[in-house]
């Protein structure tokens, strides 16, 4: 069970942060980012979502000494064998003006879209994005949960509510992108959603 109180959010991204906030106010609970207790963010060198989510829990979980919640998350593509997969934030790395890495969600989505543009027009435009959430208590304990939502996607990109391949991605039954749905309508559906009640489900 978890107890109402502190939980650190292991992530930096504050897109995500909010998503995970928002899920976790309801319970009680006091959610912090990693960002702002100052924690590294570890070098994701899983091959899975669950591996490379368990390391960030854990890492924050010892940083902190309270429990934390990690999320690991992605876009898998049918036409493209399921990539960008466990390597979708990878792929809007890119060099700033300053040397350090940057993202460029922009540049992401093109390149998604390019690799599709190659195979064709009338090419499975099908996709889905993944969550797998892992939660780590300071002395070890670990639970993780899997969600799914699936979709297509679309060109160009549309809506700007969204963060990540969200201007993209349109989920099943819908017209909308994920970018151009309000957050309330995303998070009802989103697979961090989906992920999030099993969490419940479980943990409290």
């Amino acid at each position: 069970m978890l107890q109402p109180g502190k939980l650190v959010i292991a992530s930096h991204n504050q897109g995500k942060v909010r998503e995970i906030r928002a899920l976790l106010e309801p319970f009680g609970i006091e959610p912090i980012s990693a960002g702002d207790l100052d924690l590294p963010e570890p070098e994701e060198t899983g091959r899975t979502f669950a591996e490379n989510a368990l390391l960030k829990a854990h890492a924050s979980a010892k940083g902190s000494g309270l429990p934390a919640l990690a999320d690991d998350s992605g876009l898998c593509v049918a036409a493209l064998g399921g990539r960008p997969g466990v390597y979708t934030a990878d792929w809007a790395e890119r060099a700033t003006f300053e040397g350090e890495p940057g993202r460029d969600w922009y540049m992401a989505m093109g390149k998604v879209e390019g690799k599709l543009a190659e195979l064709g027009s009338d090419v499975d435009r099908s996709a889905y994005f993944t969550c797998t959430l892992a939660l780590v208590w300071p002395d070890g304990h670990e639970e993780v949960f899997e969600g799914r939502v699936n979709g297509s996607l679309t060109w160009p990109p549309r809506g700007k509510l969204g963060f990540g391949y969200d201007p993209v991605f349109i989920p099943d039954g819908h017209e909308q992108t994920f970018a151009e749905l309000e957050p309330a309508d995303k998070q009802a559906m989103s697979h961090r959603a989906d992920a999030f009640k099993k969490l419940v489900a479980e943990i409290f």
